[in-house]
């Protein structure tokens, strides 16, 4: 979940300088964010026209937006940081009283800060290094890139003092610094110790560290860097700047670019109202039969999932249209968030999916084979909700609610049809080679631009600017995560945990089957804590390669992965998915918790079959 550190703290500072200081700093770096998230848009869709209709491609097309996303990246990491909207979690810290809630939230602060006063100066000194290198097509020095992270971090270690400087109670601020600066030095003395233990330090750092860190609602991102900093520089040899290059390397994949293009693709839908119309015809369709509503509901989730790429979006552009009819007859607000969760967990698969991105992009897996092997395991556990929702609704009474003509059902879908159609769009460009998996976000783009002025003729000019804004947040949230989870996983390979998994992962007994289960269970706790994208760049490298040399289809372990992952992202009390649909919903996260129990047996139900079939997601692959 975000964090929503200052609204915690009572005592909070309108200092009129504090005001404008904050006030320049974010138009410092929103500005520049948002005319990069168009710079992006822009620069891959000519590339896609000069190749496939020109035939003249842009060779400095790729290099340019490489270097134009790392800056996103760490720009997008400063408005989250100044937003509050880096992910943590707040399971535990939820459950403490006000006042412990409050240093708890400071604490979220006080910890990134040090990390980002440490990292700072080694980030510099990479992209001074980085300026003997020349870029192949633009052929200008990489620092330019490469400067993203230091200035990133700098920007973002202003924002923490100054979000310090506003809280009013000064005690709790200062306690909450010299605790982290105790702990440090704490440390800092016992690494003639730490240099002695070996892979203990592990346990230590990459374990009990990481756990204090994250379930006191520290940023995930910023608990990965500080562990990593901490093991290298306490209890190795290894320099700094290779954390920096890590970190680097994991937030410079082009790949990753389809994260925040897909993200803008999903807002635009909900802007244009492609989403409202999708879910009217659904509800035209089947509204009139038991449960009808809750069958729209999962059909609409995995139709829109195919669209967004991120779940927070179709939550949003699907609850707010379906959920006030719904509780109109009759349903109750506990079960509207736990299916609304359960259809979350469901439609992981879907594609474009931001999780399946990440693991294209971490362990060289095809984004297309992934993006086609994962429609019938997400239809799977669908039909699976269906199941359940149509044994629970079994006795609703539904006579009162006036079944919808053929006429009024055919000019639904007349109106659905160009949003409907948009998956189609997006599917058919990847596979005929029109665009690459990261280009084709472009087309969608474009295309919900034409289809929302030209037909819906809705196209809001002053919602642009904030979803513009609301891009590069949560692209900067999740690189940030990729990043440090990249320099952590590298830490780990390079200390032989890698091999010490692997060789205990083969061990188990029950071959491909035992691998499987243990997987199973692994993903839907690493789900539940660390959510996807991080616990894929964590793992992903180190179990794709096992799950190979027992004879399973990597596409196949993904799907099981990602989906035993949304199990756990979206089950309480720990999945942070399922607050999120809380949140979303506007209903208290107790009234979900007895109603999703259902939701969630059926959702692992399905997972057992998708991982006990191959073929349901590999049967539709191109033969090799």
């Amino acid at each position: 979940m975000k964090d929503e550190a200052l609204p915690a703290i009572t005592g909070v500072s309108n200092s009129g300088l504090l005001a404008a200081l904050q006030s320049v700093l974010t138009m410092l770096v929103e500005v520049p964010a948002a005319l990069l998230v168009v710079a992006e848009v822009g620069i891959l869709f000519a590339g896609v026209v000069s190749r496939a209709v020109l035939s003249n491609p842009l060779v400095w097309s790729d290099e340019l937006a490489s270097i134009l996303f790392i800056w996103l990246a760490m720009l997008g990491s400063v408005i989250a940081f100044q937003r509050g909207e880096h992910m943590r979690m707040t399971a535990l810290v939820g459950h403490m009283t006000e006042r412990r809630r409050a240093f708890l939230d400071v604490l979220a602060i006080a910890a990134p800060l040090l990390f980002l006063v440490l990292f700072t100066p080694c980030a510099y000194s990479f992209a001074e290094d980085q300026a003997m290198i020349t870029t192949p097509a633009l052929e200008i020095a990489d620092s330019w890139r490469a400067a993203a992270l230091p200035v990133g971090s700098a920007l973002m270690a202003l924002s923490a003092l100054l979000r310090l400087a506003r809280v009013g109670n000064w005690r709790l601020v200062a306690t909450a610094l010299v605790s982290v600066m105790a702990i440090a030095g704490a440390l800092a003395l016992a690494r003639p110790l730490l240099m002695t233990l070996g892979n203990f330090n592990l346990l230590f750092f990459f374990v009990g560290l990481v756990a204090l860190m994250v379930l006191t609602g520290v940023p995930i991102a910023f608990s990965f860097a500080l562990a990593t900093f901490g093991y290298l520089t306490l209890s190795t040899s290894t320099p700094v700047l290779i954390m920096v290059g890590r970190m680097d390397e994991g937030m410079s994949h082009l790949i990753l670019l389809a994260v925040p293009l897909f993200v803008f693709l999903g807002l635009l839908m909900e802007m244009t109202g492609m989403a409202r119309a999708m879910v009217t015809f659904l509800g035209n369709l089947l509204g009139h039969v038991r449960g009808g509503l809750q069958f729209v509901l999962i059909g609409a989730m995995y139709l829109v999932s195919g669209i967004s790429g991120s779940k927070a979006a179709d939550m949003a552009a699907i609850a707010p249209v379906l959920f006030p009819e719904m509780k109109a007859r009759g349903a109750k607000p506990g079960d509207l968030v736990a299916l609304l969760s359960a259809t979350g967990a469901q439609t992981e698969t879907i594609p474009p999916s931001l999780v399946l991105i990440t693991i294209g992009s971490v362990t060289g897996v095809s984004i297309s084979a992934l993006f086609t092997g994962g429609l019938l395991p997400g239809m799977i556990l669908g039909l699976a909700l269906c199941a359940l929702v149509r044994w629970r609704y079994r006795k609703d009474d539904s006579v009162d609610v006036e079944r919808a003509s053929g006429a009024a059902i055919a000019k639904a879908f007349l109106i659905a049809l160009p949003a409907l159609a948009l998956p189609v769009v997006i599917r058919i460009a990847v596979i005929e080679g029109i665009a690459t998996a990261t280009e084709v976000s472009t087309i969608g783009i474009v295309y919900s631009v034409v289809i929302g002025i030209v037909i819906y003729r809705r196209f809001d000019l002053k919602r642009l600017y904030p979803m513009l804004i609301e891009t590069a947040s949560l692209t900067g949230a999740i690189l940030l995560i990729i990043g440090a989870a990249t320099a952590m996983a590298w830490a780990l390979t390079q200390s032989g945990f890698s091999t010490l998994l692997a060789s205990t992962m083969q061990a188990v007994p029950g071959g491909r089957a035992g691998f499987m289960a243990i997987s199973i269970v692994a993903f839907v706790i690493l789900g539940s804590v660390l959510e996807g994208i991080p616990a894929i760049v964590l793992f992903g490298p180190l179990l794709f390669p096992i799950a190979q040399s027992v004879g399973i289809n990597e596409v196949h372990y993904a799907m099981v992965v990602v989906l035993s992952m949304g199990v756990g992202l979206f089950t309480p009390p720990f999945g942070v998915g399922y607050y999120a649909a809380c949140v979303i919903s506007k209903v208290h996260p107790d009234e979900g918790t007895r109603p999703i129990i259902g939701y969630v047996v059926a959702l692992v139900m399905g997972l057992i079959v998708v991982a006990a079939v191959p073929w349901l997601s590999t049967g539709f692959l191109p033969a090799r």
